[in-house]
């Protein structure tokens, strides 16, 4: 036979397009070429293959060898399609049975002795070869990501031989196991919110935003504990569903640090420093790659010193904030990835930090505290639902605080949780995703309260998105009480996490 055809994957974004590997062998001068838009690491795996082959103890065929990755108008990047493309090579040739390769897609790059390395986007080839029924064959190294997906037999190599052995029948290779419960638990090093001393209101927001999933600016001097009321908002947040960890999984996979069987059932924690680029939060390159907001996904991004970030950075969030996802778009390719991540920020209340210090620390010139805090536009603000001051504790209310039986995350934890599987129960979603519809049905106010609301808004100078963010806040503190209804002190608490909304400008 001088015609054999296998099936890999390839990478756009989050999608998995099939390719399907054609290799033909003819007679002409020994040669080997690869059509269908291959970039330069494509064109170069011949030379990988070549060696891989004799390096093995298979023959090369001294024959015109062409090489076909169709769709012939998708590009092909990377080093992925070696496997198939040496498959492809022995079955046209007669040394390895084409039948053998029949119901299988393959992934992996080749190392000039034959051995297998690791590729990006396993998890979501894996997904997509599972839809078309098939099962797969990828490097050993990845194999932390075949553990994760059920319903699709996935069969890690080590080695070229050892594929081929498998497809032979002569020594099959081993499917992935699953991940053991003792692998999903939750890590114990955890940072616990009981660390942090005092800053009660701070504490109580934090919890309010974990329960519905609302986004928090913290303003506040330095060393008032806004990092660490921060780093242990995962540790409160309700754990993620099979539905969320795999595609919080999928984006690690298609990154450039990869999966790691530390991450699964670990909501991300993003911290990138105030100097990250628009690009560098929303993603991006020729070849568009996820940024910082699609890595946390299903989690958390933490902006601190938020003014300190460029003013372009910042504006990039609006349309994802409301969306959950975001479209980066290049010349040659465009991709979508998701992009629900549960934005905490901080600030500090003037350039040196110390506005409004009793001591008088702050020398900051009305000027410099106005063009300081105008770097945050009033529309970005609107998005955030709920801002609170994280004001110094003195001495005295630290020895105070440490005599105190304190909150765990545990305990925290547990409210939350409780708090989401009623919105889950009533809505399908957490509080922070209800629409203009969902709030008018569920977010009712009785007569008075609605009166107050609307003159708070018109006080304040509020929008109608800051209108029904207040009504979603009011609607989780209502779970966290377990109340059927907004109360009037629902109501007010919500009310007093906008009222920076405009001072700030």
């Amino acid at each position: 036979m001088t015609l054999a055809v296998l099936f890999s994957r390839a990478q756009c974004g989050l999608a998995a397009p099939q390719v399907t590997v054609e290799v033909h062998l003819s007679n002409g001068l020994p040669s080997l070429s690869i059509v269908g838009l291959p970039e330069t690491a494509v064109k170069e795996s011949k030379e990988r293959i070549r060696a891989a082959l004799l390096n093995s103890g298979f023959e090369y065929p001294a024959r015109r060898i062409t090489i076909n990755l169709a769709p012939a108008d998708l590009p092909k990047q990377g080093g992925r399609y070696d496997l198939a493309m040496a498959l492809g090579v022995l079955a046209a040739s007669g040394q390895m049975p084409a039948a053998g390769t029949a119901g299988y897609e393959f992934l992996g790059e080749l190392a000039l002795s034959g051995e297998l390395r690791p590729v990006r986007g396993v998890l979501p080839a894996a997904l997509q070869a599972r839809a078309a029924e098939r099962q797969l064959i990828i490097p050993r190294s990845n194999s932390a990501e075949g553990a994760l997906i059920s319903g699709l037999s996935v069969y890690p190599a080590g080695h070229l031989l050892e594929v081929c052995a498998h497809l032979n029948g002569t020594r099959p290779l081993a499917p992935c196991p699953r991940l053991s419960p003792s692998e999903e638990d939750a890590d114990p090093a955890q940072p616990d919110l009981a660390d942090v001393s005092a800053q009660h209101h701070a504490k109580r927001a934090l919890e309010i935003a974990a329960a519905g999933g609302h986004s928090l600016l913290m303003i506040g001097p330095p060393g008032t504990g806004k990092t660490m009321l921060a780093r242990r908002l995962p540790g409160i947040l309700p754990a993620m569903t099979d539905e969320e960890a795999l595609e919080a999984a999928a984006i690690a996979s298609i990154s450039g640090h990869g999966f790691s069987p530390r991450q699964w059932r670990k909501r991300p924690f993003r911290a990138p420093h105030h100097s990250a680029s628009g690009p560098a939060l929303a993603g991006g390159g020729s070849i568009p790659g996820p940024g910082e907001i699609s890595l946390a996904h299903q989690g958390v991004l933490f902006l601190d010193e938020l003014p300190e970030f460029s003013r372009h950075a910042l504006e990039v969030l609006r349309e994802p904030l409301e969306a959950g996802r975001i479209t980066i778009s290049r010349a040659a390719q465009q991709a979508e990835f998701p992009a629900r991540f549960q934005l905490i920020a901080a600030m500090n209340p003037c350039p040196c930090g110390f506005h409004g210090d009793p001591q008088g620390r702050c020398r900051c010139t009305g000027e410099q505290i106005q063009r300081y805090r105008a770097r945050l536009s009033g529309p970005l603000l609107d998005r955030i639902d709920m801002h609170i001051e994280v004001p110094p504790v003195p001495p005295r209310q630290w020895r105070e605080a440490q005599r105190e039986p304190l909150a765990s995350s545990s305990h925290a934890r547990k409210r939350v949780t409780r708090a989401r599987n009623i919105q889950q129960r009533r809505a399908g979603k957490p509080n922070h995703l209800l629409a203009p519809p969902d709030i008018v049905r569920h977010c009712q106010l009785e007569a008075g309260d609605r009166a107050i609301l609307e003159s708070a808004c018109e006080r304040l100078g509020l929008s109608a998105r800051a209108y029904h963010r207040i009504l979603k806040v009011a609607r989780t503190i209502a779970d966290l009480e377990e109340s059927d209804n907004i109360a009037a002190n629902h109501l007010s608490e919500a009310i007093s996490y906008r009222r920076l909304d405009r001072g700030l400008r």
